[in-house]
């Protein structure tokens, strides 16, 4: 067992470094199975698959920097200039006639120049039925070709000696991590993320990439094809809303947009309404919990991303959100697929929203329901900042006899933790306010790592029935 901890932790640590998350992995199955004395054939990790971009560190530019580099002179630049990142490089280059090209390409597939962009095969100018291979320096770097590669070439009747080439670099053939790199002062991170709303690409830049932002979104919308605008956010969540202010970096400044996520279009503007891509599959997993007629109440519904899909799937849905936009564009999405009809819409406060609707839609459901009935309600509460502090709505919220347990709700609650241990962290504050144990009768997920030591949790429990009913006085 504490093996399997470390090693989780292991995990843990790796899977969410930014630059070299990619790279590292196989390094991490490594030490994983120094310290367990075996790789474990039961343990899996699940890499999650969504809109969140990064430019990965490349390997390349270690082992041969001049070749991947731009020219030196972009240093410090703030104004992006794409003429200044050409460079001339030598690089080996096999001569052979035009008709052969095919088959030397595939014979020296190992020694040719793999790298993304650049033309493998140029035209010799001084010979129209010549073509000139270019060879990858880091396989030849001594300008020759070995043994086995001379004997292939003399089976295809090709002279072995290799040419120096002076090969053009543009703006167009880097990569947008080694644009930065260049441009940036040395030895200072470079390495940026963001996520894609549609059109937009929304970044979070560090204090020193700052007096750079407006280069680097123009990087970004040149290297990413359907990108159109590119933002910063320039502060914190706020609370209330959801929202933050947000500065346009590049393109054109239009943040209406639409996005799919789960296989739902959705519509909304990015700069009034919360929306994040890294949330699709936590979107999906508590809507796989649901089945047709059950009862989906959502007390922080946003734009939909819940509820939509629930309504989908054939349940009743009552959607809340204090944010006037993010109401109009409930309402707007749920028109836009087509279950308007299925989703009871609000614009309420969180606790106004469970001490009227839901409330009443409980009294009146619950006790009619039968040991045979399957209807499940569940209450989501999706807002990770302060949805725990909304529990002790739940307390003597109905007055009666108490349903059968089965029937009663079941609340996934969010919240964020920075605690060396989350799970047990966000268990027991919602046991704080809920005045009650949840040992035994809870399950939490970890949903994703929002910063350095601070996770997203889903605490998800049916309420006690002690707690969610005040029986009447005799």
């Amino acid at each position: 067992l504490w093996r399997l901890g470390y090693c989780a932790r292991l995990l843990k640590t790796n899977h969410f470094r930014t630059a070299a998350s990619n790279t590292s992995f196989p390094a991490v199955w490594m030490l994983l199975a120094q310290h367990s004395g075996r790789i474990p054939g039961g343990l899996f990790v699940v890499v999650k698959k969504n809109t969140f971009f990064t430019m990965p560190e490349t390997v390349e530019d270690r082992t041969n920097p001049e070749l991947y580099l731009p020219h030196p002179g972009v240093r410090g630049m703030t104004v992006l200039n794409r003429e200044a990142f050409k460079r001339t490089v030598v690089v080996p280059a096999l001569k052979v006639k035009k008709e052969i090209v095919h088959s030397v390409l595939k014979s020296l597939k190992q020694s040719v120049l793999q790298r993304p962009g650049l033309k493998r095969v140029v035209e010799d100018p001084e010979d129209e039925d010549s073509r000139f291979v270019i060879l990858d320096p880091q396989k030849v770097p001594e300008f020759s070709l070995g043994e086995s590669e001379q004997q292939v070439l003399k089976q295809l009747s090709v002279h072995p000696e290799v040419s120096k080439y002076h090969l053009e670099l543009t703006y167009e053939n880097f990569k947008s991590e080694e644009i930065l790199r260049a441009v940036l002062p040395e030895g200072q991170d470079v390495t940026s993320g963001f996520s894609r709303v549609g059109h937009i690409a929304h970044l979070n830049l560090r204090d020193h990439q700052l007096p750079y932002r407006h280069l680097i979104g123009q990087v970004i919308m040149d290297k990413n094809p359907g990108i159109t605008c590119v933002v910063n956010k320039t502060n914190i969540i706020d609370s209330t809303y959801r929202n933050f202010e947000m500065e346009v970096l590049a393109g054109e400044n239009n943040l209406v947009t639409k996005v799919k996520e789960n296989n739902i279009a959705y519509e909304l503007d990015f700069s009034k309404v919360y929306w994040n891509p890294r949330l699709s599959t936590e979107h999906g997993r508590i809507v796989a919990l649901l089945k047709a007629g059950d009862v989906l109440f959502d007390v922080f519904a946003g734009i939909g991303p819940f509820a939509i899909p629930a309504a989908k799937r054939k349940c009743r849905v009552f959607a809340n959100d204090l944010n006037p936009e993010s109401y109009t564009w409930l309402l707007h999405n749920c028109k836009l697929n087509k279950v308007d009809s299925k989703v009871k819409v609000f614009n309420m406060d969180g606790r106004d929203f469970l001490r009227g609707p839901v409330r009443e839609e409980l009294s009146k459901e619950l006790p009619l329901l039968k040991e045979e009935q399957k209807t499940a309600f569940h209450i989501v509460m999706n807002l990770p900042a302060l949805a725990v502090e909304f529990l002790d709505v739940f307390r003597h919220l109905l007055v009666g006899e108490p349903c059968s347990p089965a029937g009663l709700p079941t609340v996934h609650c969010y919240g964020f933790s920075k605690h060396s241990n989350p799970a047990r962290d966000i268990q027991e504050r919602a046991e704080a306010t809920l005045g009650t144990s949840l040992a035994g009768r809870c399950s939490t997920f970890l949903v994703r790592n929002v910063a350095p030591n601070k996770e997203m949790l889903c605490l998800s429990f049916q309420i006690p029935a002690d707690v969610l009913y005040k029986r009447p006085c005799p």
